[in-house]
């Protein structure tokens, strides 16, 4: 889960929540949040903020068995574009079922 991943990466940095709050500009009870899964759903906005603040890429935080190493130049330009325009994860993933469901 994103909060596992955040606070292990957190963690690995030898951060505190305090620290990243403040390199990030998040509130710290909102960080803690996201780390104990209470915030499932934090907007990419935020994930953006705390993947910069923790110097790794966007990706590292988002997927599971993904890294920015294995996804290539053209799909990490496009998913910061999705990001730079506001499309929230609801909005790609609702995008990518009706096309899913177009092509059956």
């Amino acid at each position: 889960m994103i909060g596992e991943r955040v606070k292990r990466l957190r963690q690995e940095k030898d951060l505190s929540i305090s620290e990243l709050a403040a390199i990030t500009g998040v509130a710290k009870s909102y960080i803690s949040s996201i780390e104990r899964n209470i915030k499932s759903n934090p907007s990419i906005h935020i994930l953006e903020k705390i993947a910069e603040g923790l110097d790794v890429p966007l990706l590292t935080i988002l997927s599971e068995n993904e890294t920015a190493e294995n996804i290539d130049s053209e799909w990490l330009y496009l998913l910061k574009k999705a990001i730079d325009t506001g499309l929230t994860k609801d909005q790609f993933e609702e995008f990518i079922t009706i096309r899913m469901l177009k092509n059956k």
